[in-house]
């Protein structure tokens, strides 16, 4: 195990000393429960300021909402425990739905909002009458943590999050670098190159993820938020668009029709994006590939061969694909280079300026997200069942922690492995903190003293937050750590208090994963089936909607979803028969499908009708159980493309092409269609 660097030291000690800053405040001002102010530290803080601060805007907003919302229901439902349990249930549970379905900074609103209601309203059952200054007490003790937080993470040697994004922008570049070269000089592809290749995806994702952060951030960068969000675009883009070359060059190789210009063409790009994709060389370069491109074949002249029409129809889907790499690489290096300045400003137009506007969808599971809402709310009812039959004093802390625990590791597939874990480090903690409780605490007896005794064990906290394989660890440590310590402004532990609130804490939490284990867990190759049954019915609602399609944003799920996958897929196992699916090519269907949706409204009614007859076929396969598609769809894209071919008509190039995709994507190994355009007799 490597020792920490100088960065996880230098975070251990800005959380470390956020803690007692916020305890030091909370003992100064007379706040009843100080310990609530150090353990909201370990929840706010993270190593780059921009997520700290992020974060903290949506936390205090959500802590004052789920304030108010205990203050509404626990006094007039204080003598019916069963409605009252209920309430809070269904707003925890609703929250974290809401929470679950955002995907973004905002989401620590509602789940903030839904535990605290929680964290309060249980146990201000035992003095209602109090209900208003608890509340108020508590949101000031969180707020006090956020806040120094946020203060300490801003303003002490801040990490601002622009230099890192940077970076993971320029290794990202790097690697669709090397896959363009393989595919542009016909390079084979290992298993293992493959999935570096899938991992770009969902690489994208986690600078997707970081750049929400960039707006709150101190660095030059947080001015080319915009920029981020073009270049996210062209980012995605890019891997659907390189997958398509590959197969297309492929293709056309195994047609012969890869023509020594054509050849030139090629290793010039490939030269171009080994240098870095300048500017200054892009125009000559789209220019060299708009020559290059040669009109379709006429419906009113003879083309010789079906198998010369069909090599046509591939070389003009390659040079489309062509053109599309030249434009997106040079956009994307010269957002990188505005990002990199920090000024937010383009020094030259982007190629595909008009091209990803609006905002990006994202994918939600709106079944898994009532799943782990259903799971807090049964944990909810399931800890408040046990604390009425038994009348335990700290049932009110196991029913708390059911539900913060239940929403804090909702996003994983299988959360209970990580509830136990945070279990049993919970009951570590309580065995370490008793012995500082009652074999050290009793001698402290100022401020100074206080700090020396606990900066050790909260620095420690820090350093394992600091790994991601013992951040849970840390995070257990240093939040239950603190609920146990329990310092308040005079010495009043007591051992057999101690003891019961250690059981409930735990025996809180034991409960949570029992019922998300029941309830709850599935595992990755299951959330990995959920995805890619969502992409095939979003594939056949494409397929069956005749409308304008938004290329982009259906690009932007599609590939969100991907990012999602690729780690589900590695999770299930090259066993799995998931690993057999070849996720760019479902991409790519879904991008041609659009096109052709869009192509669809500049034909004759002539050429609507087996192109439709297509679309149907491609809705129905994907409506139907994963697995090949049926020569019936071969033989209906064929027809679509010889009814395409002998029309006129503005959508007709789009149509072919998007048609070519399709085949190529459904069908790699068939042959050349048996048609493609109706060939005239000469005269």
């Amino acid at each position: 195990m490597m020792l920490p660097g100088w960065r996880q030291w230098l975070f251990a000690l800005k959380i470390s000393g956020a803690a007692l800053l916020a305890l030091g405040i909370a003992l100064w001002v007379d706040l009843p429960r100080p310990y609530w102010a150090m353990a909201t530290v370990y929840i706010t803080m993270q190593p780059l300021a921009g997520a700290t601060r992020s974060k903290a805007l949506y936390r205090v907003v959500g802590t004052l909402i789920g304030v108010a919302m205990a203050v509404v229901l626990v006094p007039p439902l204080v003598n019916a425990p069963e409605v009252l349990t209920l309430a809070l249930a269904l707003w925890t549970a609703g929250c974290l739905y809401l929470s679950l379905l955002d995907r973004s900074p905002r989401a620590y609103l509602f789940m903030l909002a839904g535990y605290t209601a929680a964290l309060i309203g249980f146990p201000a059952v035992t003095s209602p009458e109090t209900i208003f200054d608890t509340a108020v007490s508590r949101a000031e003790e969180i707020t006090l943590g956020i806040l120094c937080a946020s203060l300490v993470a801003s303003l002490v040697f801040p990490e601002p999050v622009g230099p890192v994004l940077a970076a993971r922008v320029g290794a990202w570049l790097k690697e669709a670098g090397r896959w363009t070269g393989d595919v542009l000089s016909r390079a084979g592809e290992e298993p293992a190159t493959r999935a570096r290749r899938l991992r770009l995806a969902a690489e994208a994702a986690e600078i997707d993820a970081l750049s929400t952060h960039l707006a709150y951030d101190t660095s030059a960068q947080s001015r080319a938020v915009p920029l981020v969000q073009l270049l996210r675009g062209r980012m995605l883009m890019l891997l659907p668009v390189l997958s398509s070359l590959a197969d297309r060059i492929a293709a056309l190789n195994d047609l012969s029709g890869l023509t020594p210009d054509l050849r030139r063409l090629l290793a010039d790009v490939e030269a171009w994006s080994a240098a870095g994709a300048p500017a200054v060389e892009a125009d000559a370069l789209l220019a060299r590939i708009e020559a290059a491109d040669r009109p379709l074949p006429s419906p009113a002249s003879s083309h010789g061969s079906c198998h010369g029409s069909w090599s046509a129809l591939v070389r003009a889907s390659l040079i489309d694909r062509l053109r599309e790499l030249v434009a997106i690489g040079r956009d994307c290096r010269a957002l990188q280079d505005g990002i990199g300045r920090g000024d937010g400003a383009l020094r030259e137009p982007l190629a595909y300026a008009g091209e990803f506007g609006g905002r990006a969808p994202r994918h939600r599971d709106h079944g898994m997200a009532l799943r782990s809402a259903l799971g807090v709310f049964l944990g909810i009812v399931a800890s408040v069942t046990v604390w009425i039959a038994t009348a335990w004093p700290d049932g009110a802390t196991a029913a708390m922690m059911g539900a913060v625990l239940c929403c804090l590791f909702a996003t994983q597939d299988d959360p209970a492995p990580a509830i136990l874990s945070f279990a049993t480090w919970t009951g570590i903690a309580a065995a370490a903190i008793g012995v500082l409780l009652f074999g050290v605490m009793p001698l402290v007896h100022d401020f100074v003293s206080l700090a020396l005794v606990l900066a050790p064990l909260l620095i420690l906290c820090g350093l394992l937050m600091t790994i991601p394989k013992t951040m849970p660890v840390g995070l257990a440590l240093g939040v239950n750590g603190n609920a146990l310590l329990a310092i308040q402004d005079r010495y009043t532990s007591e051992f057999g208090g101690y003891v019961n609130s250690g059981i409930a804490l735990v025996g809180g939490i034991w409960l949570a994963a029992i019922v998300t284990r029941l309830v709850r867990s599935v595992g990755a190759e299951h959330g990995a089936r959920r995805l890619v049954a969502a992409s095939r019915a979003d594939l056949a609602r494409a397929a069956r909607r005749r409308g304008h399609g938004d290329r982009a944003a259906f690009a932007h799920l599609m590939l969100d979803r991907l990012g999602l996958l690729v780690p589900r897929l590695a999770a299930a196992g090259p066993d799995s028969d998931l690993s057999r699916i070849d996720t760019l090519a479902a991409l790519r269907v879904g991008m041609n499908l659009v096109s052709l949706r869009r192509a669809r409204h500049g034909l004759p009614s002539g050429a609507v009708a087996p192109l439709d007859d297509a679309l149907d076929g491609v809705a129905a396969h994907y409506e139907g159980p994963r697995g090949p598609a049926s020569d019936d769809l071969l033989r209906r894209i064929d027809a679509g493309l010889a009814g395409v071919g002998e029309a006129e008509g503005p959508g007709r190039r789009d149509a072919l092409l998007g048609l070519v995709g399709l085949r190529r994507a459904l069908f790699p190994e068939a042959p050349p269609p048996g048609a493609v355009l109706r060939a005239r007799e000469a005269a």
